[in-house]
């Protein structure tokens, strides 16, 4: 699909509501043309990914169900090539170190301008 290169899809995985919001906000004022999914477990977010594989995908840990890293974790198994950023308040070694082994980005939160343009960064650095 030849618009895929100049339309990008951002998978947002958040339980909570206004971390979605604010993400989706800052992503969309810098790429106003990418479309945005948005789900609110890890569960969802596997689900998602097998219906319409996003090229980018961010990732809050903490989440009721799956927890980010081990959904993460299954769909960078499935599909190596979709970028993920993990957002997570909880900044434990044991979680940088988990998103690093699997090629993810990690991110602290919490959501701003600055922790999103680094999972954008990221993001494009490998496209």
């Amino acid at each position: 699909m030849p618009h895929r290169n100049s339309i990008k899809t951002l998978l947002i995985v958040d339980d909570s509501r206004v971390s979605r919001m604010m993400i989706r906000a800052f992503v969309l004022a810098k790429h106003p043309q990418w479309i945005i999914i948005e789900a609110a477990s890890g569960n969802e977010a596997l689900e998602i990914v097998d219906r319409d594989t996003p090229n980018y995908c961010t990732m809050d840990i903490n989440m009721p169900g799956i927890i980010g890293t081990d959904a993460a974790a299954q769909i960078l198994a499935k599909y190596p090539g979709i970028r993920v950023a993990i957002f997570s308040s909880n900044i434990q070694e044991a979680h940088r170190t988990r998103a690093a082994s699997l090629g993810a980005r990690f991110v602290a939160k919490p959501v701003t301008e600055k922790t999103v343009a680094q999972a954008l960064e990221f993001f494009e650095s490998k496209t």
